[in-house]
């Protein structure tokens, strides 16, 4: 059991200081993080801050930012190939080439330039696929370029500063975990009139690059100001560009919808992945037509090469 399943209101208000920690930290890895910075954004001090991390993360927090680090490095190293791995470094809150290099050898094993990349991706997405319901006939080999075999059709927007409350899922594959997620944001929601405001699903991490447990997914609702009441955390993201599909049908087609965005569009785009998760963004209510069928804008944030 993962510590936030079936915890008491006020198991939940002490998970979501530590994620207001988290999500200092993810949000700027380029910057220095000093423990007491990211410790006072939990309302912790310091020394108990690390112990309680550690028992609700399973790292302490200088384990987990390099991760975090290291991790992004791998996402930019596959989706924004012609930065150079000295740009890379630095983007990702290393010191220097050298400082990442020896800490990508320590994590990974391999120096960054002789990691075998697509490999590596390509072990973690069997990893993912095993745990979808098979497809209703098999997955047609995605094009290079060109139009979409799906008939997807990317349309730039412009999405303002938004402020997000959300339940954060830890390892949100296990079956249910994300439908209880969206039940308890949805009983906070309708007391307050904010039940039919606009609803995101965001992963911070990517599962080709993340071990699937590691992974944080967060259940979130667009609303005007933080109203801070139990295991319920609060976001702001700033305003953004972002290439959007809508997709309306099962799992297997918004897989193919992301694929297309980070593998076929992005690359022949001119734009590169900004700096934020990508987003679900639900038409209407999550899971308002079961499990089966989803209609949704899958939304890739980018920014200028």
């Amino acid at each position: 059991m993962r510590p936030d399943d079936h915890a008491p209101a006020s198991a939940q208000a002490y998970l979501a200081r530590v994620h207001r920690a988290v999500d200092l930290i993810v949000q700027d890895l380029a910057q220095p993080l000093p423990l007491q910075r990211v410790a006072q954004a939990a309302g912790f001090s310091p020394f108990h801050f690390h112990r309680v991390f550690q028992a609700v993360m399973g790292e302490t927090p200088g384990q987990f930012v390099k991760r975090q680090r290291l991790e992004r490095a791998l996402f930019l190293m596959a989706h924004a190939p012609r930065r150079p791995l000295t740009q890379v470094a630095l983007d990702c809150g290393f010191a220097s080439s050298s400082d990442f290099s020896r800490s990508f050898k320590q994590h990974f094993g391999q120096a960054p330039r002789r990691f075998d990349l697509a490999a590596f991706r390509q072990a973690r997405r069997a990893d993912f696929d095993q745990l979808l319901p098979a497809p209703p006939s098999p997955r047609a080999q995605l094009p290079l370029a060109g139009p979409s075999p799906d008939g997807f059709q990317v349309q730039l927007r412009e999405l303002p500063a938004r402020t997000v409350a959300y339940v954060r899922v830890l390892d949100p594959y296990r079956p249910g975990v994300v439908q209880a997620a969206c039940a308890q944001l949805l009983a906070w929601a309708l007391p307050r009139g904010l039940a039919d405001q606009p609803w995101l699903g965001y992963m911070w991490d990517e599962p080709e690059t993340v071990a699937l447990a590691q992974c944080r997914y967060d259940v979130g609702l667009v609303v005007d100001a933080e109203a801070p009441a139990g295991g319920i955390g609060f976001i702001r993201f700033p305003a953004m560009r972002v290439a959007e599909i809508v997709i309306r049908g099962d799992i297997h087609l918004e897989l193919r919808a992301w694929d297309w965005l980070y593998k076929h569009w992005l690359p022949h785009s001119g734009w590169l992945p900004a700096d934020h998760p990508a987003f679900e963004a639900w038409i209407g209510r999550p899971y308002a037509h079961g499990d089966a069928h989803f209609e949704l804008a899958c939304q890739l944030p980018v920014a200028r090469v």
